[in-house]
């Protein structure tokens, strides 16, 4: 893991109309790492990710990225620039075929990189079984899987993942996890937002635990499990 800052976020602020979403938040990816920010429904996990898309825009603050400012750039930018997102709920589109999904997270390339269609088959090889089957007749897990291959179809350098474990049988929570252990290790940054946060503190170099709007705690992830504000909160554990 190297210690060059790939992305930072410094004093975010986001609202929807009247209401703050994120009230000043700020936090930083080294380059390798895998980051997760955890929180309860509504702490503005889901806003962090889609401001930093630019599916959202800012209030005030700032969103960098390899040293370019985000926060007045058209979504599609943000993707040539080197950062992809799979959505919260998958958002894949159930009329095309799984094939046809993948190929469309490469729209920002002049043309499509064989070697990642390749490599996105060996890490989910369920999606090259079923790449001629519409999407919509995929499990859960499945459409999970084709959302994180599709956005691994731009050759990112970083990977936005927003609750990849959400509505999946544990058994299949286990291997996508596996798998983005697996796509860090080919050298992409990730970003994950996670509501089981004993699975993301295990795979996570650090964390960030937002509550309604603002950065609570930050620390590695052996601090954060081992803190009791985490434990009580998040991993069902009362401390004595």
């Amino acid at each position: 893991m190297s210690s060059e800052v790939l992305f930072t976020i410094e004093d975010l602020e986001v609202s929807y109309g009247s209401i703050a979403a994120l009230k000043g938040v700020s936090l930083q990816v080294h380059k390798g790492e895998i980051v997760t920010i955890l929180g309860a429904n509504g702490a503005g996990k889901t806003t962090t990710m889609r401001t930093i898309s630019q599916l959202l825009k800012a209030k005030s603050g700032s969103i960098r990225f390899k040293g370019e400012e985000l926060t007045k750039m058209p979504a599609h930018k943000v993707v040539k620039l080197g950062i992809s997102h799979s959505p919260e709920g998958r958002r894949v589109f159930g009329v095309l075929t799984v094939e046809e999904n993948l190929l469309l997270g490469a729209y920002t390339q002049s043309k499509v990189n064989t070697k990642t269609l390749r490599w996105v088959y060996e890490m989910f090889p369920r999606l090259e079984e079923r790449r001629k089957q519409l999407a919509g007749t995929l499990s859960g897990g499945e459409q999970q899987m084709l959302a994180i291959g599709r956005s691994l179809m731009s050759d990112p350098e970083m990977l936005l993942l927003d609750e990849p474990s959400l509505g999946i049988a544990p058994i299949l929570v286990k291997a996508i996890f596996e798998q983005i252990k697996e796509i860090s290790r080919q050298g992409v940054t990730v970003l994950l937002v996670e509501q089981n946060a004993k699975a993301a503190l295990k795979l996570a170099d650090r964390g960030y635990v937002l509550d309604v709007g603002r950065i609570a705690l930050e620390g590695t992830s052996a601090e954060l499990l081992a803190s009791d504000k985490v434990q009580e909160a998040y991993l069902g554990k009362k401390h004595e």
